[in-house]
């Protein structure tokens, strides 16, 4: 029997090396009917109406899961539960608590999302601050079983001297504890391409937003856009193929459409993104 030392150190590097990109695509997830869900922000001005009726309709085009808000949650749980969709996301409200933690858990969910953090008045400094909280609320969702993720929008990629306000945050939070929901259509806004960033940041992004923007939407750091600035998925400047291609590499688990503003009824503009998508859906 040869001994490990007989082993040569070329052939013990090539066979880890050839072992790390299929341990890696292990943690992938690419887009498949089975993870992709609907940001119900999306409905929020018809859902209260008829949550079940609403509900249903997302769940009649194909949707599998959603992600919910934490202002509606008690009034749409009940009929959410009639359904076969999964609860896998809630954008917190202000109760941070353990309670409300613990209760989210409960109900079933995976993941707890900060939807949005202002602009810190004070810089780097700030941004740290920020840091700090999120690490806190981390280590609480943590201990209450779930994963805790921060959501972006176009100012969280405010340039700070030769970084990002997002690149600071992220690097002042503990990796285990604080993770990325990536909403590509604010990070294009902001004149990056979602492609890069989730290459950048493999490994911290479990959840994306998938929503497409129009072509005329001037490179910006606000959320000031107009409401025919969201389109439909596949309907816009974005390349989703390839942003999905980047994000099952990058291990990304569960990907929510979401489309702020539409046209008509939201959930006809779901449907539309739907029919795109499914023509994407891998396995």
């Amino acid at each position: 029997m040869k001994s490990m030392s007989g082993i040569s150190r070329r052939s013990f590097i090539g066979a880890a090396a050839t072992a790390l990109p299929a341990a890696r695509s292990l943690l992938a997830e690419p887009l498949t009917q089975q993870n992709l869900g609907v940001e119900l922000y999306t409905v929020r001005n018809i859902i209260g109406k008829n949550p079940a009726k609403v509900l249903k309709a997302i769940q009649d085009i194909g949707y599998t899961e959603v992600e919910t808000t934490a202002g509606n949650l008690d009034q749409i749980w009940p009929a959410l539960k009639q359904t076969n969709l999964r609860a896998v996301s809630l954008h917190l409200g202000t109760d941070h608590s353990n309670a409300a933690l613990s209760s989210a858990k409960q109900r079933g969910f995976e993941y707890v999302v900060v939807p949005y953090l202002p602009l810190p008045k004070n810089g780097q400094e700030g941004v740290k601050k920020y840091a700090d909280m999120l690490n806190s609320l981390g280590e609480q969702a943590k201990s209450n079983g779930l994963t805790l993720c921060y959501h972006n929008h176009a100012h969280d990629l405010t340039p700070m001297g030769n970084s990002t306000l997002l690149d600071i945050l992220l690097q002042e939070t503990t990796d285990n504890l604080v993770f990325l929901e990536m909403d590509i259509f604010w990070v294009s806004v902001a004149g990056h391409d979602p492609v890069q960033m989730l290459q950048k940041y493999n490994g911290r992004v479990p959840l994306v937003h998938l929503k497409d923007k129009a072509k005329s939407v001037p490179v910006q750091y606000s959320e000031q856009v107009p409401h025919d600035a969201f389109k439909s998925v596949g309907s816009g400047s974005i390349n989703i193929p390839a942003v999905l291609s980047a994000a099952a590499g990058a291990g990304v688990r569960h990907y929510f459409v979401e489309q702020d503003q539409t046209p008509g009824d939201p959930v006809d503009a779901l449907r539309l993104s739907y029919n795109y998508l499914k023509s994407q859906f891998k396995g």
